[in-house]
């Protein structure tokens, strides 16, 4: 299914009281096709409710920061969309700063901090590495929080 069908859908199944968002993103998590399944499948399963992003991306990106309330819908490693999010929360801290709950949140690995430290250093610094900028403990990182809001028709 198309991405716009998929967006249609989820605007039909919401009746005449609910809010009808106007706008979307689409993307998918990490940077290879079995990161976006494997991270994918945790969204699904309602394990993973955060994510963590470069902040220095969005610079080098020209593209804005994420925000409360905006909707995206997830997708997978063939770019077929799962589920639709809605951000509930974004934040921005220094890497060395990003708490057990954030990482928890993130559903990945045991969920601990020092598993998501280790996951997200490597991440981080292949990301770092293609804008040309070097990782370090006080890199900025976006946190965000979000919550399924359809998981599309079966």
């Amino acid at each position: 299914m198309s991405v716009q069908d998929f967006w249609s859908e989820y605007l039909g199944s919401l009746t005449d009281d609910e809010p009808h968002p106007e706008e979307y993103t689409a993307w998918s998590f990490g940077d290879t096709p079995e990161m976006a399944n494997e991270l994918g499948k945790l969204v699904l399963d309602d394990i993973k409710t955060g994510t963590a992003s470069l902040a220095w991306e969005y610079d080098f990106d020209g593209e804005p920061l994420p925000r409360a309330g905006e909707h995206s819908i997830i997708l997978d490693g063939d770019e077929e969309p799962m589920c639709i999010i809605e951000t509930t929360r974004v934040y921005i801290e220094p890497y060395n700063l990003v708490d057990e709950e954030q990482a928890y949140a993130e559903g990945e690995g045991d969920r601990s901090l020092q598993y998501w430290r280790d996951a997200h250093w490597d991440y981080f610094s292949r990301r770092c590495e293609a804008i040309g900028r070097e990782a370090s403990e006080h890199m900025p990182v976006v946190c965000e929080r979000f919550k399924v809001v359809w998981y599309g028709n079966e």
